[in-house]
């Protein structure tokens, strides 16, 4: 990282918070995070648009693209890096429209996921890919809580302490993922 300061939060981001990060910044957070890939994205939206309750609330959720490994005995989880933020691109829109506040992955989004990000005055944090074993323990509690039946996929919460990342699209729609 630079010599330029690192701001640390504490989640769920207020409104304040989340305008006031510029693209390039880098942050230090702490605090709940559910994990959701693909597969559970995809559940969201169909519940969604059938009008059926989600197994999270998404107003100011924070949701981190990964999908953890399995846990080994005595620890809280296993490998938890970021999968490549692209795959949630189709479901991202309504999710944030139902209120999701935070994304964690990696790699650039699409126009559309920008776009509304800035609509919905949200953030999209990068983190580093290939670092999972280094993540994990950043996890201070992991609880599984929906779609079990997805294995790696699976929802789980997850408190996370002090994780440094950048703020890749901000609230205005800036992207430092060209």
């Amino acid at each position: 990282m630079s010599s330029q300061t690192i701001r640390n939060f504490t989640l769920p981001l207020s409104e304040q918070e989340i305008v006031s990060l510029k693209c390039g910044d880098v942050v230090r957070i702490s605090g709940t995070v559910y994990t959701a890939r693909d597969a559970a994205h995809k559940r969201f939206v169909q519940a969604l648009e059938k009008g059926e309750p989600l197994p999270i609330a998404l107003q100011n959720a924070a949701i981190y693209y990964c999908g953890p490994t399995p846990t080994v005995q005595g620890e809280i989880i296993g490998s938890c890096g970021p999968t490549t933020s692209s795959r949630m691109d189709d479901y991202a829109p309504k999710l944030l429209e139902s209120g999701v506040k935070v994304m964690i992955g990696k790699g650039k989004r699409s126009p559309a996921v920008n776009e509304a990000i800035k609509k919905h005055r949200a953030i999209y944090l990068a983190a580093i890919g290939g670092a999972g074993a280094l993540y994990k323990h950043k996890v201070t509690s992991c609880e599984c809580i929906a779609y079990e039946d997805l294995g790696c996929e699976a929802v789980h919460k997850l408190y996370i302490k002090d994780v440094e990342l950048l703020v890749a699209t901000d609230s205005h729609g800036e992207s430092c993922l060209k």
